[in-house]
């Protein structure tokens, strides 16, 4: 009785660890810091709250810790993010873009995407948030895309690795 038990015990843990049985996962939480992104400060916000609205598995919540899962700067530069690992790095706004034209929450959210864990898709469509600025100055979707959101709810089940990359929006 006690092996039968134990082998019961051992076969729900197993079941649980690699996602045959369903669980009631908490969302991870990644921190956002926004004491660099200066007038950007409400783009950011707006670029994280897609995300929020649109995926389970993770939420972006501010802080102004310097220990923040993500830095976020503006500069004269193209918008770009770097990623160290899996829900971490740094975002740069980029002035550019947005002298250009460009919608800067579809900016925020798209350059979030690749701490999330997601590539650019160039070219691509407005229905694309990694389409990035291949989908045109006019393009002002800043929602992701069914695949999208697969994708970053996926990464954030417990099994994605991301390498470090940067990634250079430009035109």
């Amino acid at each position: 009785m006690f092996l039968r038990k134990t082998t019961a015990v051992l076969a729900t843990v197993a079941a649980l660890s690699i996602g045959v049985v369903g669980t009631a996962q908490a969302a991870r939480t990644l921190t956002y810091n926004l004491s660099g992104a200066a007038q950007y400060t409400a783009d950011i916000d707006a670029g994280a709250k897609v995300w929020n609205d649109n995926v389970q598995n993770v939420k972006l919540v501010k802080t102004t810790s310097t220990r923040a899962n993500i830095i976020i700067v503006a500069d004269d530069g193209w918008p770009r993010a770097q990623t160290t690992s899996l829900g971490n790095g740094r975002v740069w706004m980029g002035k550019q873009a947005i002298d250009q034209g460009y919608n800067k929450t579809r900016i925020a959210a798209h350059e979030l995407g690749h701490i999330l864990g997601l590539p650019d898709i160039k070219p691509g469509p407005c229905s694309s948030l990694m389409s990035g600025a291949s989908a045109g100055v006019p393009c002002t979707n800043p929602v992701p895309n069914a695949a999208e959101k697969s994708r970053v709810e996926r990464n954030f089940a417990g099994t994605a690795v991301v390498r470090t990359a940067t990634f250079e929006d430009a035109a």
